[in-house]
């Protein structure tokens, strides 16, 4: 099969085109004949060397997929040869083939390509288990998502929005502020000109937000304390901004905030499976109906992935970037 690899540690000219065998099913696997794969920033951290793929997992890049079932063990996961499928996987996505946990996959909703379903399962699975089920979002709460124009963003102000919460988001320029908003954000926030926690406070009457989608960390966590509402909690994604943070305990503790956070690719096949079963009852429902959808800016060739890294890094995308086979 042809697929792409990381030849070294590096920048985006380090992936390159190669033939490979066509990987072998376990237990409980399916054998994906990928037609699209999503591009994520852990490919990215991954590419440059800071990002090892778990264990077993194949060393290919690539999280998320979306294509035909051609094989593999079926037997009790509801899906046969031949069915339409986008999954979530540990490794391997950028290639012809791809080898997925039955349970980490999901049906292509109805209405949606396989170039825009190959957006969803990174960003759904992500979202879902930190802004719902760590973040614990509930009814009346809103949401600050940083990062709003990427595809995590994009993702987290659609669904948060469509389930009746008000939402914000930081972006890097006033034309992708209002682009959020056209996504449902009561307000984009240009971090590069404005400050987010004035803007925040000032757009919630000074009360805060509940919840904090961070893909930032470093100093932005004394920040995002200003930005909560008693009993607010902050949940860490990534951490482009560094890894230390100064934390003022004793607001912590007077004002009963979280500060929390996890990484979803090395979990176990049953949580995410857990995900998957949450994501088809709740999120799948309003994509078959068009209330929410994927932010495709652009899609590449697998052989010009480099070409879709060097986009990711430039920070000019507005929702996914996607390989196309």
């Amino acid at each position: 099969m042809h697929a792409v690899e990381i030849s070294r540690p590096g920048g985006p000219e380090v992936l390159v085109p190669v033939e490979r065998p066509t990987p072998e099913t376990g237990a409980g696997e399916v054998l994906i004949k990928v037609s699209a794969a999503g591009v994520n920033r852990p490919d990215v951290f991954q590419r440059k060397g800071n990002y090892a793929p778990p264990r077993g997992a194949s060393d290919l890049p690539g999280l998320e997929v979306a294509g035909e079932i051609v094989g593999g063990d079926l037997a009790g996961s509801g899906f046969a040869v031949g069915d339409k499928v986008c999954a979530l996987v540990a490794g391997g996505g950028y290639a012809e083939y791809c080898v997925a946990p039955a349970a980490q996959c999901l049906p292509i909703p109805k209405g949606l390509s396989d170039i825009e379903a190959a957006g969803l399962p990174e960003t759904y699975f992500t979202v879902w288990s930190n802004v719902f089920d760590r973040g614990r979002l509930s009814e009346g709460e809103a949401l600050l998502v940083h990062g709003g124009a990427s595809g995590i963003g994009t993702t987290a102000i659609q669904l948060a929005r469509a389930m009746g919460h008000k939402v914000y988001a930081t972006v890097g320029s006033d034309d992708r502020a209002r682009a959020v908003e056209a996504l449902g954000a009561e307000r984009g926030i240009n971090y590069k000109t404005q400050d987010f926690v004035k803007e925040v406070l000032d757009a919630t009457g000074g009360r805060g937000v509940d919840v904090i989608l961070d893909m930032v960390a470093g100093d932005y966590i004394a920040r995002d304390m200003q930005c909560l509402a008693d009993d607010g909690r902050i949940v860490i994604i990534a951490q482009l901004g560094g890894s230390h943070a100064n934390v003022d305990t004793a607001q912590v503790m007077r004002r009963r905030l979280t500060i929390t956070g996890s990484t979803l690719r090395p979990r176990p096949v049953a949580f995410k499976g857990a995900i998957a079963r949450a994501l088809r009852e709740h999120a799948w429902p309003l994509l078959e109906k068009g209330d929410i959808k994927p932010i495709v800016h652009a899609t590449f060739p697998l052989a010009e992935a480099s070409r879709a890294h060097a986009m990711m890094e430039s920070g000019e995308n507005i929702g996914k970037i996607i390989l196309t086979m």
